[in-house]
């Protein structure tokens, strides 16, 4: 498992260091902040429930975002062969399906870039480099790697003791340089805690995106005109 861990987290440094060599890591953040606007608008309903905010920000900003991770990624692979003795392995599971995600997205974001050839980001512009990005099967495997990680997010909360170990952790954790790294942990416990049955929160949100996905690889729905995309209120980052 530690070598997954850092297996990812090398895969989207290279990815990194490309999209700067290549000067396109503004157009990626760009893209990634329309699509957590996206999801924002997409799952609306559940944003809106006290329940479920802290979970769906948490996929926004800690996950999936247009966030600097590299301070995060330099701390695991410090300290992963010590965080693998002392957590439980449904979190470690967790770390790798988060990390996972992490690198598989920026790989499918480079490409859509591409696609977009510098066009005006919108729903349509959008909708049409997805589909020529294709790689359907990486997209699927996005929405498994969610599914597996809300499984192992769900029965961490359940165990008994890790809100206090990770709680009498961070002081240890800031000493050690390590902040930014806790700060994931704690962030992803806390958002999932006060959702209780997470299951609610992920199926939903899954099924939605899955509709969406083979919506928008069916050759038969004609874009721009049957977009089904929503309409998102795009205000691109500094």
């Amino acid at each position: 498992m530690p070598q997954n861990i850092v297996k990812h987290i090398h895969r989207v440094n290279a990815l990194r260091d490309l999209a700067l060599k290549v000067g396109i890591m503004d157009s990626i953040h760009e893209l990634q902040h329309w699509q957590c606007e996206r999801l924002l608008v997409s799952h609306d309903d559940l944003a809106k429930q006290a329940r479920y905010q802290k979970a769906m920000q948490f996929f926004v900003d800690e996950l999936y975002g247009p966030k600097d991770f590299s301070q995060r990624d330099a701390d695991l692979i410090r300290v992963i062969p010590k965080l693998a003795k002392v957590l439980p392995d449904k979190a470690m599971n967790a770390m790798n399906d988060a990390l996972a995600l992490n690198a598989l997205s920026f790989d499918l974001d480079m490409q859509m870039v591409h696609q977009l050839k510098g066009a005006p980001l919108n729903r349509d512009s959008y909708a049409q480099a997805y589909r020529n990005t294709g790689r359907q099967t990486d997209r699927q495997r996005q929405l498994d790697i969610i599914a597996h990680l809300g499984e192992q997010l769900g029965d961490v909360i359940k165990i008994r003791g890790i809100g206090m170990l990770i709680s009498l952790s961070r002081r240890p954790a800031k000493l050690a340089g390590l902040l930014s790294l806790h700060e994931l942990l704690e962030n992803g416990f806390h958002s999932f805690k006060a959702i209780g049955n997470v299951q609610s929160f992920i199926h939903p949100v899954l099924e939605r995106e899955e509709a969406l996905m083979h919506a928008l690889f069916d050759e038969s729905v004609s874009l721009p005109e049957d977009n089904p995309l929503p309409i998102v209120s795009h205000n691109p980052t500094p």
